[in-house]
């Protein structure tokens, strides 16, 4: 009851906060971020959010996104929810401003918003995003249970649950074009259900009795990357008959339409496109770390935090997936991990580097545990961003913690997730590879290990200038600790956060 009432005291916290129930035009909420459409973004007191003991930092992308942590933004969105229900029936209309000052606020808003995402190629990969986040806690939980019916095959223990066990992790990954496929129709703006219906083909087990090329299609060939390209020509079929077949045919004849053409395009094409492009990232993955696995993950692991601040890590889920649908698990996910190593390392070396300043001190200690288990936001738009340097060295720190597992990899020990979604200390339970999850859990953890002490040496001796270090070296409040999540520019001058995949 105690966690219930601290819920919904958050939720009411943050409801007057954001200009009550009257603002809130919408309510989404994905692994750490509160995600509300709201009417007026004038209305929203930023630093008294911030203030918000539960509260990590604030995002504004294209909805105002209040970071909770996993976990805590599951249990307040349902209240936040209730609070906006009960708020609608008797809170007054939010404040009307002059038409002036909302036409020059709004027309401010959306030309920033329109100059930072409204790019071709970002507007593509949050569609990319949106199709499987909603997936991954499917992909958590199945990946869990995976983890733990291995070491029970392994132990020889509960030899009757273990088949149990074995089907409640395989069964969302044997159907899980199904769901991509709905997923992309509805994102795409079709019809979903057609999505997942062609989608379905793909899985089917009869196509085992159809020869394509000169070859017989095997159930599941393509996986994912090819339930994607089913829902999209399922949606364009659609779309076009929409436009052409007559209104009082329409019921019939476009669904039999969308599911016969996209239907015949999969079986007799895209299943065995997409399944070799599927080999190919495949074998790309296994050759990339086996012949350059240091090389390769010092890049990966240095790089991948500028790529969630270009909001360019949403075109890696696909092939996370691809992976964990091939091979059990993704061998890129531990190394992009190591992102996050380095972001607590650096985080670390500004605390020692910083000891007058108790407001970046005590942003530190307040999202230092959130860093640990990979939420990287706090630290990253609250401490490293801000101050300019630091930002570089954490990506040192990244650098060397994923070439140190891409060696081991390089080395024939392969370190796998099961899932995506989790980093740090919170992948630990969804490790998995080929040499034993003893082994593959001492990779993983040494790899944290070089981060952390590669992040916080970068930092220490190469993150401060002498003028950096004389400006916020002192007691009064500076500026970086005030600074939301929607302040400081990224390299690319996009100010928004991005959803970090391994942060």
């Amino acid at each position: 009851m105690a966690t219930e009432d601290k819920n919904r005291a958050t939720a009411a916290a943050i409801l007057p906060l954001v200009g009550g129930a009257a603002n809130v035009s919408s309510i989404a909420h994905c692994m750490t971020r509160l995600r509300l459409g709201l009417h007026d973004r004038s209305l929203v007191d930023d630093e008294a959010l911030k203030a918000v003991p539960a509260v990590m930092g604030v995002v504004e992308d294209d909805t105002y996104q209040i970071v909770l942590g996993p976990g805590t933004v599951a249990r307040v969105t349902p209240e936040f929810e209730q609070l906006v229900e009960e708020g609608r029936a008797s809170e007054a209309p939010a404040p009307v401003r002059t038409a002036e000052e909302l036409a020059d606020k709004g027309a401010a808003l959306k030309a920033q918003r329109k100059t930072k995402n409204a790019t071709p190629f970002k507007l593509f990969l949050r569609k990319i995003a949106n199709i499987f986040v909603p997936l991954i806690p499917a992909l958590i939980g199945c990946g869990i249970i995976a983890g733990l019916n291995g070491l029970l095959v392994n132990l020889g223990w509960l030899p009757s649950v273990t088949p149990a066990l074995a089907a409640m992790a395989s069964g969302f990954m044997a159907l899980i074009a199904v769901f991509v496929g709905y997923n992309t129709a509805k994102e795409f703006g079709g019809t979903p259900i057609l999505g997942g219906a062609v989608a379905a083909i793909i899985v089917f087990p009869g196509v085992a009795n159809i020869d394509a090329f000169g070859q017989t299609l095997s159930p599941g060939q393509g996986g994912v990357l090819g339930a994607l390209g089913a829902a999209v020509l399922a949606v364009h079929v659609e779309k076009w008959c929409r436009r052409w077949v007559p209104e009082a045919l329409d019921v019939l004849v476009t669904p039999t339409l969308t599911v016969l053409i996209s239907g015949l395009v999969t079986i007799f094409g895209l299943m065995y496109v997409a399944g070799e492009v599927s080999t190919a990232i495949g074998t790309f993955a296994d050759w990339l770390l086996s012949t350059g696995g240091a090389g390769a993950g010092f890049l990966l692991g240095g790089f991948f935090l500028p790529l969630v601040m270009l909001g360019l890590h949403q075109a890696l889920i696909p092939i996370h997936t691809t992976l964990i649908e091939q091979q059990g698990f993704t061998v890129l996910l531990p190394i992009l991990a190591m992102a996050g190593a380095g972001q607590v390392g650096a985080a670390a070396a500004v605390y020692l580097r910083l000891p007058r300043n108790e407001s970046i001190r005590k942003t530190i200690r307040s999202a230092m545990p959130a860093g640990l288990l990979g939420v990287g936001e706090p630290l990253i738009y609250g401490v490293s961003l801000p101050l300019g340097r630091p930002f570089i060295t954490a990506c040192v720190g990244g650098a060397f913690g994923g070439g140190f597992v891409g060696l081991f990899n390089q080395l024939g020990d392969s370190v796998g997730s099961t899932a995506i979604g989790p980093s740090g200390w919170a992948l630990f339970p969804l490790l998995d590879g080929n040499h034993g999850l003893g082994s593959t859990i001492a990779i993983y953890g040494g790899g944290l290990l070089v981060g952390y002490v590669a992040g916080f040496v970068a930092t220490y001796f190469f993150g401060f200038s002498k003028s950096l270090l004389a400006e916020f070296n002192v007691s009064q409040e500076p500026a970086p600790s005030t600074v939301a999540a929607t302040g400081p520019a990224s390299p690319s001058g996009d100010t928004a956060a991005k959803e970090p995949a391994g942060v």
